[in-house]
């Protein structure tokens, strides 16, 4: 039987992605003492196999494509793509679940971390197995903090468990590009990772069950991208439902969908969204309906507040619903660390947060979406910027790209906004301060963007905007 170790220690936070990490390091210097646990990566997902990895593999396909553009506008060039350098890049960029800053800044700041699957046993004991067994049982004087992160979703699709079909954590640790890749879901991480693929090669083909890509933002973006990525050489479809996988050695995949068609790759990409795996967590123990698709928390983060001696249960990132993104868990950590240290400040806010796609064209949002504020009850009036009739858009090629802003008349300030092109994600950050505070239309129409850059979009889309 494998042993059971007891031990203690003020506050156990479950989960050091970058909320995590946030959160036991700033613990940690306040002089408390902090135990931290992680399964995978300490860093989280982002570093290991999401957020850095991908902007590598970006890099490296837009390096790529650039080579590509060199014909008609400076000389001539001749691009042959090899997956490997691209592949050593990312190794060399994440390395092992230790290796990497994360690990080294935790331990300066006095960070004890046990490595394992933390699983709560109790309102303050969390229960952490190794890879050999063993069982250390931890018991919080102060505080849990829950910052698991989440798992990619699998479709309960016939016949796709039992192939060996990639995640996102597959795909970036590939050591060659297959010559074929069918993948499932539109979202951001599949059009990333499919784009780039296409890049270095691969055939790619992607499938879609909503009628959009990436169906929570605005349609502009659908026909935008749609256009970007046929010229790239992909295969687009969507409207259309997965219904079967096979997967034969040597063959490949095939994939049944609704419409009767099927599709047929070396490789599967399994990208459709995240979740928080509340039952393996141990959300029962609180009380908290392991099916949930997230765990219950007040606008300070807390599951369970402090009281009567007892300690208090928090989460962040993931587990909390509010948005699958580094950001977001890092806002809520400062939220998180306050509350444990007893101190006030602002409560949890999510009508800013912003979120980036990094294809080509980049596509940024913040806050709502123009459908999304209509069925708010808002009243609603935009402003649309075409970027190639700008200065900065006209230059030659990749000069695509928008620039679109939501304005809620009542309250005389925007809502949302988007930015699509070749540096949309930079595009957003003015756009992202003005819907945080809530500047008045009027006020950002004075404002004077500097020529010729993409704000200049920016300035005729507020333009736009009939009030």
């Amino acid at each position: 039987m494998a042993a059971v170790r007891p031990d203690h220690a003020d506050v156990i936070v479950v989960g050091l992605g970058p909320g995590g990490e946030e959160t036991a390091g700033r613990l940690a210097d306040a002089g408390l003492e902090v135990v931290g646990v992680e399964e995978r990566v300490v860093g989280g997902e982002c570093a290991g196999a999401g957020c850095l990895p991908s902007r590598i593999l970006a890099r490296a396909a837009g390096l790529l494509a650039e080579g590509r553009r060199i014909p008609g506008h400076a000389g001539t060039a001749m691009v042959h793509p090899e997956w490997r350098q691209a592949a050593r890049a990312v190794r060399a960029a994440t390395g092992g679940p230790d290796a990497g800053p994360a690990a080294d800044r935790l331990a300066g700041r006095g960070v004890r971390v046990l490595r394992g699957t933390g699983c709560l046993t109790g309102p303050d004991e969390v229960t952490v197995a190794d890879a050999d067994g063993a069982e250390t049982v931890l018991r919080a004087r102060r505080a849990v903090v829950l910052a698991v992160g989440g798992e990619p979703v699998v479709p309960p699709l016939p016949g796709l468990a039992a192939t060996p079909y990639w995640t996102s954590r597959e795909a970036m640790a590939a050591a060659e590009a297959p010559r074929s890749l069918l993948v499932l879901g539109a979202g951001p991480t599949g059009l990333e990772v499919g784009q780039a693929f296409s890049r270095f090669g691969t055939a790619v083909t992607v499938v879609e069950a909503a009628p959009r890509l990436l169906p929570a933002e605005e349609p502009e973006v659908h026909e935008l991208l749609l256009k970007a990525l046929t010229e790239d050489g992909l295969e687009v479809h969507t409207g259309v439902r997965a219904v079967a996988v096979g997967h034969t050695p040597g063959a490949g995949f095939t994939v049944d969908c609704d419409r009767g068609e099927r599709l047929t790759a070396e490789r599967l990409l399994v990208a459709v969204g995240r979740r928080t795996d509340l039952a393996r967590l141990g959300a029962m123990a609180l009380g908290v309906d392991p099916d949930a698709s997230a765990l219950p928390v007040d606008d300070r983060l807390r599951v369970v507040p402090p009281g009567g001696g007892r300690p208090g249960v928090w989460a962040l990132g993931d587990a909390t619903g509010k948005g699958s993104y580094a950001h977001v868990a890092r806002h809520q950590a400062d939220i998180v660390v306050r509350g444990v240290l007893g101190r006030g400040g602002p409560v949890a806010a999510y009508h800013a947060v912003p979120r980036v796609t990094f294809t080509d064209p980049q596509i940024g949002a913040v806050g709502l979406t123009e459908a999304g504020a209509r069925a708010a009850g808002r009243a609603v009036r935009t402003g649309y910027a075409d970027r190639a009739r700008t200065a900065r858009g006209g230059h030659g090629a990749g000069g695509e790209g928008f620039v679109k802003v939501v304005a809620d008349v009542g309250a005389g300030a925007l809502v949302g906004a988007t930015t699509a092109g070749p540096c949309g994600a930079e595009t957003l950050g003015a756009l992202a301060v003005a819907v945080h505070a809530r500047v008045p239309l009027e006020v950002l129409r004075q404002q004077m963007w500097a020529h010729p850059t993409d704000q200049e979009a920016v300035g005729e889309a507020l333009r736009g905007v009939e009030w």
